[in-house]
């Protein structure tokens, strides 16, 4: 259970938090009594919906997204998670990929993550009971493959931005951090209204995780603010469980791609 110090100490903030993982943690920290806001292009829909407030945003708005982050980070925020993720279309080779691609996958996947951190981090940041910052990784992070050479760079990116910002925290707060960063990414396929867009209407998704499946790690976050875990990379499986990244690198989605695969 969360130990609140005040209606302030129990804000939370989920980019990207109407559908898929986001969804997943907006909803854990509501069941751990946190009062979540979700911005995102749609309005969260279905069972638990209703207890999230929301406020619609294009990450590729960075004034609508300045504004937006402003108005929430206006006040402490215990939890903040940046969940927002651009795939593309689909899978395809460097060659058969255009730049209005490129620039939305850096729009949503890097360019949204630093302005989120550059807004939110003052409102997380206090020496007495430091809130938490959880940012969604990939396994493309640390597998790159053919076909995904956007994505793979700017969760990448992401990925680095994060690292080099929990150092930094790190440094500034020898005696204990003021806020914690943390990092997070599914051990395999999770089942999403995104993935569900490009596979066939008979797919099979009985081995996929699904987006509950971060809800334990979630409600660790929000009771301990993330104590031990700054700067942890970790892998949650779809039992719920999750362990470090160093423990075993995650497993690669990549496969073999030609400009005629289908994605």
């Amino acid at each position: 259970m969360v130990t609140a110090q005040g209606q302030n100490d129990r804000r939370a903030l989920v980019i990207g938090g109407s559908t898929g993982i986001g969804r997943g943690i907006a909803d854990a920290w509501a069941d751990a009594g946190l009062d979540v806001t979700v911005l995102s292009r749609s309005a969260p829909a279905g069972p638990g919906a209703d207890r999230l407030r929301w406020t619609a945003v294009d990450l590729t708005d960075p004034d609508r997204v300045v504004e937006a982050l402003d108005a929430t980070a206006a006040e402490p925020l215990r939890a903040v998670c940046y969940s927002a993720v651009h795939y593309g279309a689909g899978r395809a080779l460097f060659r058969d990929c255009d730049v209005a691609e490129w620039r939305r996958q850096i729009d949503v996947n890097l360019h949204g993550l630093w302005l989120t951190l550059d807004r939110t981090l003052p409102a997380l940041r206090r020496p007495d009971s430091p809130g938490v910052f959880l940012g969604i990784s990939s396994e493309v992070v640390y597998n790159a493959g053919p076909g995904r050479s956007g994505y793979a760079a700017s969760k990448a990116a992401a990925s680095a931005l994060l690292d080099s910002v929990a150092q930094e925290e790190s440094a500034e707060s020898p005696g204990g951090e003021a806020l914690r960063i943390v990092q997070a990414l599914p051990a395999g396929m999770v089942d999403t209204p995104g993935i569900r867009r490009r596979r066939p209407e008979d797919f099979d998704y009985s081995a996929y995780m699904t987006p509950a499946g971060f809800g334990p790690l979630a409600r660790e976050l929000a009771a301990t603010s993330g104590a031990g875990l700054h700067g942890a990379h970790l892998v949650v499986d779809g039992s719920g469980a999750w362990r470090p990244v160093g423990d075993g690198m995650p497993v690669s989605q990549s496969r073999v791609l030609t400009a005629r695969t289908a994605s």
